[in-house]
């Protein structure tokens, strides 16, 4: 029992725990009662759960160790996926492995600044402008895969992933603008880069009545929703837009408009606190981890996960394109549960190491 209390981190435990059961809640509302996905969504949590506890437990060293074969299986998964993947609604993301049906840019989350952090460390005392440039060709690769596929949420998880290592590794603010520049000068190119239902989607965050019935049909709906539910909300189950099925992906990529709805300003300041207490102890551990691996994939994963919601709210508002990215531990899916509490376990890890690495 000792054991295992040391291994978990309850700031962060608590904060899992509340997240899991706003999921529940909200999940049961979006299906009108329906308990499937709140059964579902419990099993994938305690898949999740297990496998969190399981990453704690694993020695700070074997953990960096497997920092480069995890990268490199990430990186022959997503190649594979390109040639042989399942195709479903236009996009090739899945995997079969006939045992497993995996989607490999979920494992590409953990494993890139696992793979930079182990990569700085390894270089710390010798790090030049060679070794940034080996870094970035690090993060693009997997980046373009993955954008290929075509997914454009995920791809910009695995970019803030891999750029806030390269920004806590020390980059230079001269390279840092020489990046921004030359990413200034491509976006003609990569606006052509994008499918066609990508563009729109840019195009219909300005005017989403300009298609109210088509792209912007989303956005219009989930507004609508967050507006009407006013300081306190509608009340549990009592949504308009959810209950009556206005709202598309009530479950998966815009559930937070069915909080907004039923549980108003209030409940959605309530939601945002647990997120910031989610960010507050991870860069916590972050900062008080004592070498440089630990210390470069912790705040890089704590940060994902701020950018995982902040990209989930800003398109359920309006603020940005929809790109597909689930809100963490509230949106219905397995694959999201998996990669937060991993994440999350990793960061439970370096916490319980603490002692350990600094002796």
């Amino acid at each position: 029992k000792n054991e295992f209390a040391k291994t978990l981190d309850w700031p962060l435990l608590c904060v899992v725990l509340v997240l899991f059961v706003v999921s529940l809640c909200v999940l049961f509302s979006s299906s009108q009662g329906d308990m499937t996905k709140v059964l579902t969504q419990t099993k994938h949590f305690g898949v999740a759960f297990i496998l969190m506890w399981a990453v704690a437990k694993i020695p700070l060293g074997y953990l960096s160790r497997l920092a480069l074969p995890l990268y490199i299986l990430a990186m022959i998964l997503l190649v594979l996926t390109a040639l042989i993947g399942d195709q479903a609604k236009g996009a090739q993301r899945w995997l079969d492995l006939q045992v497993i049906r995996i989607q490999p840019s979920e494992l590409m989350k953990i494993a890139l600044p696992l793979m930079l952090a182990w990569y700085f460390d390894r270089y710390e005392r010798v790090l030049n402008l060679k070794h940034y440039f080996i870094a970035a060709i690090l993060l693009v690769a997997p980046v373009i895969l993955i954008l290929k596929q075509p997914d454009l949420g995920t791809s910009i998880l695995v970019l803030a992933s891999g750029f806030f290592v390269l920004f806590f590794a020390g980059i230079s603010l001269r390279v840092l603008g020489f990046i921004v520049t030359i990413s200034v000068l491509v976006m003609p190119f990569a606006w052509s880069m994008l499918e066609p239902y990508q563009q729109t989607r840019v195009l219909t965050l300005l005017n989403p009545a300009s298609d109210p019935l088509g792209a912007g049909y989303h956005t219009i709906q989930s507004t609508i929703a967050i507006g009407s539910g006013g300081l306190w909300g509608k009340g549990w189950m009592e949504g308009t837009q959810s209950q009556l099925n206005f709202l598309p992906e009530g479950a998966t990529d815009f559930v937070f408009a069915v909080l907004g709805e039923e549980f108003g300003f209030i409940g959605v300041l309530l939601i945002f606190l647990a997120y910031l207490v989610l960010v507050w102890r991870g860069l916590q551990i972050a900062t008080r981890a004592p070498n440089v691996f630990s210390r470069l994939s912790g705040a890089s994963i704590t940060l994902t996960l701020f950018i995982y919601a902040f990209v989930n709210v800003g398109m359920v508002i309006g603020l940005l394109p929809i790109v597909g990215v689930p809100l963490p531990l509230i949106s219905f899916g397995g694959s999201s549960a998996v990669t937060v509490l991993i994440g999350i376990g990793i960061l439970m890890n370096f916490r319980a190491n603490r002692r350990l690495i600094q002796t």
